[in-house]
């Protein structure tokens, strides 16, 4: 089996691994450029960053490496719907008093940076673009592919797969529902909680219904779900949850010595911190919430309404009221280690199974 596939020459990258763009902190410049060094591709979650510390984030990037990298944004409506705002925010209260914080406000405003992050990726001419919940528009794709950067996005079904191939895309990485973190499931009417298609059920439909490179990703932790992958015809994986608790991540100590207590029954959907459903380990703030039977407000405004206690219960080391977005082979973290070795780890069991 190659370990050269057709991933690599798309992206130009050395080894057929992308590390996820986590939007929120975990991806540090340091992890992108560890990743990027070993032979991966590095992304940048850069979705909840402003304008400014997003372009000063490429900026350093560009000066620690000269391979390529990604830079991952939402393409999706950032618009609130304050629709029940009362009942919401009545339920956080509650658990706002746990952490000592005053109530909610009911009036409340996401900040929407999306086109002048996108103008950013253009302004800095950010070789690879990755989206989730969506695709670029149609002027969006024609402005990337004038100055030859790379598109890759995030599909949880065939059909959204498809959409993405009709748009031009370059790489689709076929999200499985053992992935953690949010579902980049395009449309949630049809699919409330996200697609709920395994990864390795995914992979090979998407592979048989598309022309370009599939990267498979959910549940991917070592060189055996790299080999599973590309046995099933995938060109390549995307991992995030194995990065989480590594020397380069951003993820908050609490939230990594949960990662590592927990197990692969550990992981629920879950809507209640962002409005979006997103794979997390139960917690209290997950089964407070959802007691009260209380729908959460739309993404993005539960987001922004959870970002009090969230940001709170991190300042006082409280990993039951955190967003701890997590896959489902939370069993097979390496701990500790420098983003390098986890490529370096991968490669090296590849390698000696073709022995």
């Amino acid at each position: 089996m190659q370990l050269h596939t057709s991933l690599c020459d798309t992206l130009q990258i050395k080894y057929p691994i992308i590390q996820a763009g986590m939007a929120g902190g975990p991806t540090t410049i340091e992890l992108v450029v560890s990743v990027c060094e070993a032979g991966g591709l590095g992304t940048l979650g850069a979705a909840y960053m402003s304008p400014n510390d997003m372009r000063m984030a490429i900026r350093k990037i560009k000066e620690q490496t000269k391979r390529p990298f990604a830079v991952n944004l939402f393409a999706t409506s950032m618009k609130d719907d304050l629709t029940n705002i009362e009942n919401g925010q009545s339920v956080l209260n509650s658990i706002r008093q746990v952490l000592k914080l005053p109530d909610g406000s009911l009036h409340v405003q996401t900040k929407d940076d999306t086109d002048e992050q996108f103008s950013i990726l253009l302004e800095e001419n950010v070789p690879i673009i990755s989206t989730a919940f969506g695709l670029l528009t149609k002027k969006q794709m024609t402005l990337v592919k004038q100055q030859h950067s790379k598109v890759t996005a995030m599909v949880t079904t065939v059909s959204e797969a498809l959409l993405a191939e009709a748009n031009g895309v370059d790489v689709i990485v076929a999200q499985g529902s053992d992935a953690g973190g949010h579902r980049s499931t395009f449309d949630l009417t049809n699919h409330p909680y996200g697609a709920t298609i395994g990864t390795f059920s995914l992979v090979p439909q998407v592979v048989d219904a598309v022309n370009i490179p599939v990267v498979a990703s959910g549940g991917i932790m070592d060189s055996r779900g790299l080999r599973a992958a590309l046995a099933l015809g995938a060109s390549g994986v995307q991992m995030g949850t194995q990065f989480l608790t590594t020397i380069e991540s951003g993820a908050h100590p609490a939230y990594q010595q949960a990662l590592l207590n927990s197990n692969e029954e550990s992981t629920v959907v879950t809507k209640s911190f962002s409005g979006r459903p997103a794979r997390g380990i139960k917690n209290k703030f997950i089964k407070e919430f959802e007691a009260q039977k209380v729908a959460p407000l739309p993404f993005p405004t539960q987001n922004t309404l959870t970002s009090d206690i969230r940001k709170a219960a991190a300042s006082q080391h409280n990993s039951e009221y955190m967003s701890l977005w997590a896959g489902q082979g939370t069993r097979l973290l390496m701990n500790q280690r420098h983003a390098k070795e986890v490529i370096e780890h991968m490669i090296a069991g590849f390698e000696s199974q073709e022995k």
